[in-house]
């Protein structure tokens, strides 16, 4: 018997906001504590396993940006054709999605077991760090497949109004990977100690028993999805659309990546100190920025159903109400690091006095913007639920190349304020790109994009027949 799919098209906004974003916000929150578990126990084999961890993240972090391109093209299209009530086109959508992030993260996973050792030197990983930082790279590169596939579970359910079911999943694999590190990284009793490639090991098989969970949900028909043999023939024509439609969400997110990757490059320039500030400084940004997604997240899968049952104002109000909720709570949030920017920085370096200076000046000028970069991320999920994801995009590249790069540098550089420009560019810059996703939102051209084919009269006709299945009656 399948169970009720939660109707995001009816009702109160906010209680569905809340609904939705809550879980997401918490396993957001969890894959957080995955990687501090994950760097905990690597750090017991000293700073070179810890570098040849490090040295890994940013390239499997690029790598995960790809593949979240074609998810979120799975999450708007499986969220607007649900919101239509079209449970046929919803199951073909999310079969060809999760056959496209399959495809391709096989075709990264053997290129990146030949390429590991070569892309750690190129990283310019020492003779020390580079056997680790290719065993790690080259497990975490086997283990693709299981990650992509979770990946794509995950954004299908929450296209389906489920963010619950994947957030349970998410919970079991922390808990399985807290016992697994220590086993798998030290070694203990019959099982050798595979050091860091441990570590890998470890989440390639909490990620690989994810991925079979969420497998057997979509197949099983009772989760919003009900997919069979049949649906997983390659259709090129949708795979298409599906990448047409997800490309510029995988530049947006790599952009992301970059940009952070560019900053420190700039900030490392000014010694250890203010690196040390910095690294606390984007950490607290990065706290902050996990509730931010959980509400976009949760706005693009409203608009996107809303937008399917045809009712763009309800999409709109979505948008601004989550986008007012943001700004509202994080505001709070940014005041209370304001005043306490001492004791936070203290916490993470509390025998640094020259560190905990800098950092709580970094602190307070970028929790002057909480709320502002909150209320931009979730429009920029709205325009994403809605299938513009060339202005999500383009809003990404704006905001890194057109004004928080060139900012730092110019302020850093150009006007002898050091370090201090740097921070100072943080919130002119969040000002100003909140300003613009608001103002690109509010005029309104977004409605005019339409990423499904129109409503059939007499497909929609039968949906809505009395006796026959609605969108409110699957999962």
């Amino acid at each position: 018997m399948s169970r009720v799919v939660r109707n995001l098209t009816e009702g109160p906004i906010v209680s569905a906001l809340v609904r939705l974003a809550v879980p997401i916000v918490f396993a957001n929150l969890l894959q957080t504590a995955y990687q501090l578990i994950d760097t905990f126990w690597v750090g017991r084999l000293g700073a070179a396993a810890v570098a040849a961890v490090s040295l890994s993240f940013p390239v499997i972090f690029f790598l995960i940006s790809l593949g979240l391109g074609l998810a979120i093209a799975g999450t708007i299209l499986v969220s607007q054709y649900s919101g239509r009530g079209d449970t046929v086109q919803v199951n073909r959508v999310a079969a060809q999605a999760l056959v496209g992030v399959i495809a391709l993260s096989l075709v990264l996973a053997v290129a990146g077991v030949f390429i590991a050792a070569r892309l750690a030197a190129f990283l310019g990983a020492d003779a020390e760090v580079l056997p680790m930082a290719t065993a790690y790279m080259r497990v975490s590169f086997v283990g693709l497949p299981f990650l992509f596939a979770y990946v794509i579970f995950q954004s299908l359910m929450r296209g389906v109004g489920d963010a619950a079911t994947p957030l349970y999943i998410v919970t079991g694999t922390v808990v399985l990977n807290f016992f697994l590190d220590p086993l798998f990284i030290l070694g203990w009793g019959p099982m050798p100690a595979l050091g860091v490639s441990g570590a890998a090991l470890a989440t390639v098989v909490t990620q690989g028993l994810a991925a079979v969970v969420g497998l057997w949900m979509l197949f099983s028909g009772r989760y919003g999805i009900a997919l069979r043999a049949r649906h997983l023939r390659p259709d090129p024509r949708l795979l298409w659309r599906l990448f047409k439609l997800g490309a510029p969400s995988a530049v947006e997110q790599s952009t992301r990546a970059l940009g952070l990757m560019l900053m420190t490059i700039l900030v490392s320039g000014f010694g250890t100190v203010t690196l040390a500030a910095y690294g606390i400084g984007t950490r607290m940004l990065s706290f902050v920025i996990i509730p931010a997604l959980g509400l976009s997240q949760a706005t693009s899968a409203l608009v996107g159903q809303n937008i399917g049952a045809g009712k763009i104002a309800r999409a709109e109000r979505t948008t601004w109400l989550s986008a007012v909720v943001a700004l509202v709570t994080l505001s709070a949030f940014g005041v209370l690091a304001f005043i306490w920017a001492e004791a936070i920085v203290a916490l993470f370096v509390p025998n640094a006095p020259a560190v905990i200076a800098e950092g709580a000046t970094f602190v307070r000028f970028t929790a002057l913007a909480y709320g502002l970069i909150g209320a931009q991320i979730v429009i920029t999920g709205g325009f994403r639920g809605s299938g513009n994801t060339l202005v999500a995009m383009a809003i990404a590249l704006i905001s890194l190349w057109m004004l928080q790069f060139p900012l730092a540098w110019l302020l850093s550089e150009r006007t002898g304020l050091g370090a201090l420009g740097i921070w100072i560019a943080y919130p002119v810059q969040n000002v100003l790109t909140a300003a613009i996703a608001a103002i690109w939102f509010a005029r309104g051209t977004w409605k005019r994009r339409q990423v499904i084919e129109a409503d059939d009269p007499e497909r929609a006709a039968a949906r809505y027949r009395p006796g026959t299945l609605t969108n409110t009656t699957l999962r």
